[in-house]
C-alpha cells in the first residue's frame, strides 16, 4: 500500500510524561511525622507553644527569631490586647458589684495579664524602634482606648494599676510628640485630628493625658504662626490686596 505523503508528515499528538507516582511500599510500618508534616497540623497556640518553648531551652534561637518574624502590626498588636481584654471582661463573677473585692480578686490575673501585654508592646510603637509617628500615634489611639475600658474598683488601692497605665501611655505620647516635631517641624502633628484625639483621651481619663495635651498644644501653637502668616500671604492674594497696607516710595519722598 502507498503510503499517504500528508500523513507522513503529520505529527504525532503529544504525549504528556507520566507524572512520578510513589510505588507501593513493600514493607509498611509506622513512624513519627517529619518536621514540615507535623508543622502543618499545629494550630495558631500549639505553634506559639513550640516557639516559646525552643527560645527558652535555646537561647541562641531568640534572635534568629525576631529576625524570621514579620513586624506587628497595629490591628494585630490591638488584636491580641483585646483578646486579654475580652479574658478578662469574661472572667467576671455573677453578681450586683462587678467593683467588689471579690471580682477584683477573681479577675486579678487577668489584669496584670492586660496590662502586662500593654506595657511590653508599646515601646515596640515608640521612637526610635518606630520611624513613622504617625504609626506611633495611632497605636496609641488604639491602646488608650483600651485603658479607657479597664474596670474601675471600689477599692482606691485597686484602682492604681490603671492610674499607673494612664501615666505610662501620657508619656509614651509626650515621647511620640517631641519626636515628631524634630523631623519637619511637627507638621504632621496638624493632620489626622490629633489634637481634637488627644482632647478627647484627656477628657475621658479625667485629664490624666494633660501633660500630653500640653505638649502638643506647644508644638501646634509653634507651628501655627508661620502657616497663618501663609495663609494670610495667599487671602491677599487671591482679593487683590497683597501689599496695600505698605508705604509706597513716592510717598516715603513726601
Amino acid at each position: 500500500m502507498s503510503t499517504s505523503p500528508a500523513l507522513a508528515n503529520a505529527r504525532l499528538p503529544h504525549t504528556a510524561p507520566a507524572r512520578s507516582i510513589k510505588r507501593p511500599r513493600p514493607n509498611l510500618t509506622g513512624k513519627p511525622l517529619s518536621v514540615s508534616r507535623l508543622l502543618e497540623t499545629l494550630d495558631n497556640e500549639s505553634l506559639r507553644t513550640v516557639l516559646r518553648t525552643l527560645s527558652d531551652r535555646h537561647s541562641e534561637l531568640k534572635e534568629e527569631i525576631i529576625q524570621l518574624s514579620p513586624r506587628p502590626s497595629i490591628a494585630s498588636t490591638l488584636q491580641v490586647l483585646r483578646g486579654y481584654q475580652s479574658t478578662l471582661q469574661s472572667s467576671f463573677p455573677l453578681g450586683p458589684n462587678p467593683g467588689s473585692d471579690y471580682s477584683y480578686d477573681r479577675v486579678k490575673q487577668h489584669l496584670i495579664n492586660l496590662l502586662d501585654a500593654m506595657s511590653d508592646f508599646t515601646p515596640h510603637f515608640l521612637p526610635p524602634n518606630e520611624p513613622q509617628s504617625s504609626t506611633s500615634l495611632s497605636y496609641l489611639d488604639g491602646v488608650t482606648q483600651i485603658i479607657h475600658e479597664l474596670p474601675q474598683w471600689d477599692s482606691a488601692q485597686h484602682n492604681l494599676a490603671k492610674e499607673n497605665a494612664y501615666e505610662e501611655i501620657s508619656r509614651a505620647w509626650v515621647c511620640v510628640i517631641r519626636e515628631a516635631r524634630k523631623r519637619g517641624g511637627g507638621i504632621q502633628l496638624r493632620y489626622g485630628n490629633w489634637d481634637e484625639k488627644l482632647q478627647h483621651h484627656n477628657q475621658v481619663s479625667g485629664g490624666r493625658l494633660r501633660e500630653a495635651v500640653q505638649e502638643l498644644s506647644n508644638c501646634i501653637g509653634w507651628i501655627a504662626p508661620e502657616q497663618q502668616a501663609h495663609q494670610s500671604i495667599r487671602q491677599q492674594l487671591f482679593s487683590g490686596t497683597y501689599g496695600a497696607d505698605v508705604p509706597s516710595i513716592r510717598s516715603g519722598f513726601r
